[in-house]
């Protein structure tokens, strides 16, 4: 009787699941783990890493400078000049006032050096290209200094906006405006050779340093 028994335990007991189950033959495939195993397991397999979802750095600021206007030859005149290096060229935005009404014109000048009483100091027309004066507009070449004429009001302010196409604010470079200055003479600029007829030096304001 308990051989009898003993018999029908061990016939009972895999259908109830008691048993383990018997090992998997070699080389069986096995079901990965759920969780950070199946990605590991995808990665060794050679399955190709998520896409970055990171935003590509911004681009570097456009150079910019802000320039301040002085006084020159017993004038009254104030204001600012701020530049802005731009795909066309760079930006020039003179505002002054306390000036005599009419059109004055503006050049940048070689040197960045407003020491002199009268503006002397700053030297000619900046004129890296070896040209003509000329007013914009006016001429395919010109002095890469010729900014043209501003007009100032009866309230004595005015404002010149202007992009000068070539050049830049790079240290360094030949056409580059930073270690110049900007000159605001006392009469109208007229186109004239060689600089324009514009007369004496009322304003100056230096454009940064090389």
């Amino acid at each position: 009787m308990r051989k009898l028994v003993a018999l029908l335990s061990l016939l009972v007991l895999p259908a109830c699941g008691g048993a383990p189950a018997p090992d998997a033959p070699p080389g069986a495939p096995v079901a990965p783990k759920p969780g950070g195993d199946d990605m590991m397991a995808a990665m060794l397999a050679g399955d190709p890493a998520p896409a970055s979802t990171q935003a590509p750095a911004p681009p570097p600021p456009a150079p910019t400078v802000a320039v301040a206007m002085q006084a020159k030859s017993g004038s009254k005149l104030a204001g600012k000049a701020p530049l802005a290096e731009t795909p066309g060229g760079v930006q020039i935005t003179l505002e002054l006032e306390g000036v005599k009404p009419g059109d004055h014109g503006a050049h940048v000048h070689e040197k960045g050096d407003c020491s002199d009483p009268e503006g002397k100091n700053a030297g000619g027309h900046f004129n890296p290209g070896g040209h003509d004066h000329a007013l914009p507009g006016k001429a395919d070449h010109r002095h890469l200094g010729d900014l043209g004429n501003v007009t100032i009001g009866k309230d004595g302010k005015g404002t010149l906006s202007i992009t000068v196409a070539g050049a830049n604010l790079q240290v360094g470079d030949a056409k580059s405006f930073l270690g110049r200055s900007i000159i605001v003479h006392e009469k109208a600029d007229d186109g004239g050779q060689p600089v324009g007829n514009a007369g004496g030096r009322i304003g100056c304001g230096v454009i940064g340093a090389k």
